[in-house]
Formats: C-alpha cells, sequence, structure tokens
C-alpha cells in the first residue's frame, strides 16, 4: 500500500471519489471494500466508483465520481465546463457532461451526459476539463439562436478577451461545425464590442438593422466602459441587462457615471433588455433624433415592412 499521505492526497484531489482500480492498486481488497460499504462509511454512486464519506456529494465529488467512470482521456464539458468558467449561469444542473476520445466507448447514464470526439482534448485544471475556449465552441454550437452565441463569447470577451482569437483558430479547424459562418459572424461582433446579448441585440437589431451611425464600443472613461459611445455626436448608449433585483446597489454607480457625462457635455441613453428586444424601431427612432440635434446629417432606415423609419417617413416627422 502507498504511503498514507499520498493515498491521502488522492482523496484530496479527488474530492474523497476513488475507483475500484485505485482501490486495488493500494493494497485494498475485495473484503475490505465491501467491510466499508456494509458499515456505510463508503457509498457506491456508480458501479466500481466509491466515495470515501458519507452525507450529501458536493458537486466537485459529483464530478470526479463520473470523470473515474468514465475514465481515460475523460474531461468536463460542455456546459458543465461551461459553469466552471463562468461562460453560463451556475444553475446547480443535475446533468454533468463530460467529453472521452472516440476510440473509447462510454455509455451515457442517468445524471450524465457522455460526448466523444476524434479532436485532441487538452485538459484543463483540477477536476479537469476543456479549455475556455473548446468549452465555448461546444457550449454555442448547442445554442438555439445568435443570441445565445453572442451572450457566451460575450462573457469569454468580458473575462477572457486575449481567448477570442483562439475560439477563432479553433473554429476554423474544426472538421465540421454546424453554423460555422453565423458563428464567425457573432465572433466579429464581439470582438468589436459587444459584449453580451444585450449588446449584440442593440447592434443588429436597433443600430445596423436601422442604418444608425456605428460608435466605439467598451471605450474605457473613469474605470468603467461605455457600451457605446459616439464621440462626433456627444452621445453615449449604455445597455442595461441586470434583472430588477440586481439595479439597486449599480444605480449608483449609473448615476455617478451619467452625471459625469453630463459634465463632459455628453447625453446619455440608457435602454435594457426589455426596450431592445420589443421596441428596437421606437429606440432607433429616438437615437436617430438624438444624433440628429447633434449634428447627424443621415436618416434611419426601415429595417422591414411596417417599420416607421423609411425615409420618406422620417422626412415628414423627422
Amino acid at each position: 500500500m502507498d504511503e498514507p499521505m499520498a493515498w491521502e492526497e488522492l482523496l484530496r484531489r479527488q474530492q474523497g471519489a476513488v475507483s475500484r482500480g485505485q482501490l486495488i492498486g493500494r493494497g485494498f481488497s475485495r473484503g475490505d471494500i465491501a467491510a466499508h460499504l456494509a458499515a456505510g462509511r463508503w457509498r457506491c454512486p456508480i458501479p466500481g466508483i466509491y466515495v470515501t464519506f458519507t452525507g450529501p456529494l458536493p458537486v466537485l465529488t459529483r464530478y470526479w465520481v463520473a470523470l473515474l467512470h468514465a475514465g481515460t482521456g475523460a474531461v468536463l464539458s460542455h456546459t458543465t465546463a461551461g459553469a466552471i468558467w463562468r461562460l453560463l449561469p451556475d444553475r446547480g444542473e443535475p446533468v454533468i457532461h463530460l467529453t472521452i476520445p472516440r476510440p473509447r466507448n462510454v455509455r451515457s447514464r442517468r445524471g450524465l451526459v457522455v460526448h466523444r470526439t476524434r479532436i485532441q482534448v487538452v485538459p484543463v485544471g483540477s477536476p479537469p476539463c476543456t479549455g475556455v475556449a473548446r468549452t465555448a465552441i461546444d457550449v454555442c454550437v448547442e445554442a438555439t439562436d445568435p443570441a445565445g452565441v453572442a451572450a457566451v463569447l460575450g462573457r469569454v470577451a468580458q473575462q477572457y478577451h486575449s481567448v477570442l482569437e483562439e475560439v477563432r483558430e479553433l473554429a476554423l479547424g474544426y472538421p465540421t461545425m454546424p453554423r460555422r459562418a453565423e458563428f464567425l459572424a457573432v465572433l466579429d461582433d464581439v470582438s468589436g464590442g459587444a459584449h453580451s446579448a444585450l449588446e449584440w441585440h442593440y447592434l443588429v437589431d436597433v443600430e445596423r438593422a436601422h442604418g444608425l451611425p456605428s460608435g466605439t464600443r467598451q471605450r474605457p472613461v473613469g474605470g468603467t466602459r461605455q457600451d457605446v459611445h459616439l464621440d462626433e455626436y456627444r452621445t453615449t448608449i449604455e445597455l442595461d441587462g441586470r434583472v430588477v433585483h440586481q439595479r439597486v446597489p449599480a444605480a449608483w454607480r449609473d448615476m455617478i457615471r451619467d452625471n459625469a457625462a453630463a459634465r463632459r457635455g455628453e447625453t446619455t441613453l440608457r435602454y435594457g433588455w426589455q426596450d431592445v428586444r420589443w421596441r428596437p424601431c421606437a429606440i432607433a427612432a429616438e437615437v436617430a433624433a438624438i444624433l440628429r440635434a447633434r449634428g447627424w446629417t443621415g436618416a434611419p432606415t426601415a429595417c422591414g415592412p411596417g417599420c416607421p423609419l423609411g425615409p420618406l417617413e422620417w422626412t415628414r416627422s423627422g
């Protein structure tokens, strides 16, 4: 049997989970294992995998149970790795996703989804999971719309900005990637400064769809960043995606930032998720009116049939 510290270190590293092979390799007999189980000191959540304590299983222990079950080359991936890297909200998802090399064949089971890949995966961290770039692509491939892609890539940009180019290289190197062109288009928007689903919707549904001038995104000012700033027209667009219960502490920071902008002679327009998603034409008209008052000589364009911002209508009303 290994030295006691080596055994204890293994338990620490694997959060109390061990495989039958690891136990046998450290001198435990099948009788020893059975005795621990019978006494209630250990549990066997998956055949051949044991947890060496009682009580509820912490999430890290659950991760290790899944990894040990999947065996050599297994890494946490997809939405599980997305939560670890904070690319997705951690909602305590009961299902664990992991990826194994394709020559191996481990079946999914209740609470465990196994993905297989031919592309080499480099494990990162402990417990081992896919890296940020690979995780972002795996999660985005399963997104149901471009806004979901923008949300994930936006979190990459906010937390790991230098990884965006690695994401692009991986996407271009994938043998088959569904909706690759759409993914790369959203990646371009995020790389250009649309760092959230809300900012992406403003760019696509308000600014681009209505022919408004494009501003500087993520402009650093006084320790913060402005979402969209149009320097020529001294106008800033702030996009607030926070839910109501999160807004109170941040309202003071918003007020300080808006007051500072006013002292610089800038106008700040602030929009939330409901505004951008459900009345983009009205927002486009409001932004256009402010920009026209500050020197813009252009005119917004209609985003489609029924949009009130066609050139003729704007000329009459503007």
